[in-house]
């Protein structure tokens, strides 16, 4: 599975304008996102598959699948959700 790469990125442009207007979110290099300057989130593509390898807590990645709208929609929700004021 390899990192995604600019055309893989361009089929979650919903998502990637989520993250990129995310305060306490910085992209160091496409697709790569950074929270408090440790690695937060970045994503692969495995065939016609999307996924994102994200860490909401710990030092231990998460892999979503994020090859669907809804599935990309609802990866948008909880990083919503984990960076709200009171989270």
């Amino acid at each position: 599975m390899r990192h995604a790469e600019a055309q893989a990125l361009s089929r979650m442009d919903d998502l990637m304008r989520l993250l990129r207007a995310t305060p306490r979110i910085r992209e160091r290099t496409p697709g790569v996102f950074y929270s408090r300057g440790r690695a937060f989130l970045h994503f692969h593509e495995d065939g016609a598959d999307l996924f994102a390898d994200i860490r909401f807590s710990g030092d231990d990645f998460e892999r979503v699948r994020v090859t669907s709208p809804a599935e990309q929609r609802a990866l948008g929700r909880r990083i919503a959700a984990a960076f709200e004021p009171d989270a």
